[in-house]
């Protein structure tokens, strides 16, 4: 596809750990009620296969923010773009995100849920990129860990671009200056 330099990780791979994260969520939340809740829009793929490996009953809800627009590295300004719709006083709430990057808009968006009266607030991520992280941020749940690289693919786009990829792909600099 144009614009794509190489694929980083394959589906197989991405399958396999959302295949493990949901094994292990399973089993720490087993008798508790939780809720998922998938950041959009990057992370409503590996939502979907995450939540097919969980056996336990769960909800979920989507929220929806933006930090990036049409550049490669995050503005650091979060902004809510669709809230949760469901109530999550007195539940678990798990975060479900595409990717840990500076991990602001994670940090914001769990001190945001944390005060809604949850239980507990946690984070699950298909991929980690910690060497670019400008926060600490606790991520219970970690995928792959990836280098500082531009992705694309399963799920996580550039300009709305490439979600559509099975894999995750390196973006070519080139493609980004269009």
């Amino acid at each position: 596809m144009e614009g794509i330099k190489g694929v980083l990780i394959g589906r197989d791979m991405l399958l396999k750990k959302a295949e493990e994260l949901g094994t292990q969520i399973s089993r720490d939340y087993r008798e508790k009620e939780l809720v998922l809740v998938g950041v959009l829009k990057g992370g409503f793929v590996f939502l979907a296969d995450l939540m097919r490996h969980i056996t336990i009953p769960v909800d979920m809800d989507f929220i929806s923010v933006s930090s990036y627009g049409h550049s490669t590295r995050s503005s650091g300004v979060v902004r809510i773009i669709k809230d949760i719709d469901i109530n999550i006083t007195g539940k678990h709430v798990l975060i479900v995100e595409d990717l840990v990057d500076t991990g602001l808009t994670l940090k914001h968006l769990k001190e945001l849920l944390n005060t809604r009266g949850p239980l507990s607030v946690r984070i699950c991520t298909a991929l980690d990129k910690p060497s670019r992280r400008k926060v600490e941020i606790e991520v219970e749940y970690k995928g792959i860990v990836i280098p500082d690289e531009f992705v694309v693919g399963y799920g996580l786009d550039y300009g709305g671009k490439y979600r559509n990829l099975p894999d995750l792909c390196t973006l070519d600099p080139k493609a980004c200056k269009k």
